[in-house]
């Protein structure tokens, strides 16, 4: 399982990444070798926000995210969206 924190939101969206990430591409790429291999792989998205819901790849900012995102996916490797509500001392996830 790899786990991404997501701060970015337009438009009630979450956006992944904010900022080129080629540590982000070569995760995917882990992930996608483990279901391969016959593993089970999860990629998390915590949204570190209220009132979002799901994550898409930021493509403006960083294009071989989302593709390496788009083939993980297609491997078979799991995506999860993990809500939290978010208060000026705490971040719970109300999943």
């Amino acid at each position: 399982m790899e786990v991404k924190g997501c701060t970015l939101e337009v438009k009630g969206i979450g956006y992944f990444p904010d900022a080129p990430t080629e540590r982000g591409v070569k995760h995917l790429r882990e992930l996608q070798k483990a279901v391969k291999d016959g593993y089970r792989a999860i990629l998390a998205f915590v949204i570190q926000m209220d009132g979002v819901s799901e994550v898409r790849p930021n493509v403006d900012t960083h294009p071989e995210f989302g593709i390496a995102l788009r083939e993980a996916t297609e491997a078979g490797v799991e995506v999860w969206f993990l809500k939290c509500h978010v208060e000026p001392d705490s971040l719970m996830i109300i999943n």
